[in-house]
């Protein structure tokens, strides 16, 4: 992918605390530690932090779901795809988690934005660029259950508008429906943990 151009004399780059320097314009793989990524992840809140409970919910317990529920969606999907849906959110560790609305009110193309970090990401951890369609549509249906959940569980949605904007969960365990009724929001410690525990049991 191309690089982005950065305004002379701006800092496009973000300090991690591992050390690493990230260019946020043109993230080199290199740069990239999954410590890093648990950590911020970890400390995003998503739904702006709109949501009930004494902890926000977290980017990274949003992706511990969607892996979840692709992997519920799809019984025999494989370890690296699954990785892929724990990854899919990966970028907002350093770009943070825009909601939809803001993004649309925007003229900046956010999407090639974090395709570019995400793009890094997989290649720093072995995956592919650019997933099989399939496995995209997968990881994207996946990631709207789990958002109509976080919805009307965590985030004062009615049943009704959940459905309007993320459409009727199918293809679900009464099992996992019952869990994903029942969120809660972890500390940012603990879902760090979960996250790293996860991509190590995936990325063996």
């Amino acid at each position: 992918m191309k690089s982005l151009p950065a305004e002379a004399g701006a800092r496009a780059w973000q300090r991690m605390l591992s050390g690493r320097r990230l260019d946020l314009l043109n993230p080199s793989p290199l740069d990239i530690e999954i410590e890093d990524i648990a950590h911020g992840l970890a400390r995003v809140a998503r739904w702006n932090g709109q949501t009930t409970g004494d902890h926000a919910f977290s980017v990274a317990e949003h992706c511990l779901l969607v892996e979840t529920i692709a992997g519920a969606l799809s019984p025999g999907l494989s370890r690296g795809y699954r990785l892929a849906a724990l990854m899919h959110d990966a970028p907002e560790y350093v770009i943070g988690d825009l909601i939809s609305p803001f993004k649309a009110a925007l003229s900046l193309d956010y999407k090639a934005f974090e395709a570019r970090l995400l793009a890094a990401i997989h290649i720093r951890f072995g995956l592919p660029v650019e997933l099989p369609a399939e496995i995209s549509k997968l990881i994207k249906r996946a990631d709207k259950i789990a958002a109509y959940y976080e919805a009307t569980t965590l985030a004062g949605f009615s049943v009704e508008e959940g459905r309007r904007y993320f459409g009727q969960p199918r293809g679900l365990k009464p099992g996992l429906v019952a869990k994903l009724t029942r969120l809660t929001p972890l500390p940012a410690a603990d879902s760090e943990v979960k996250f790293l525990k996860r991509f190590n049991e995936l990325a063996q």
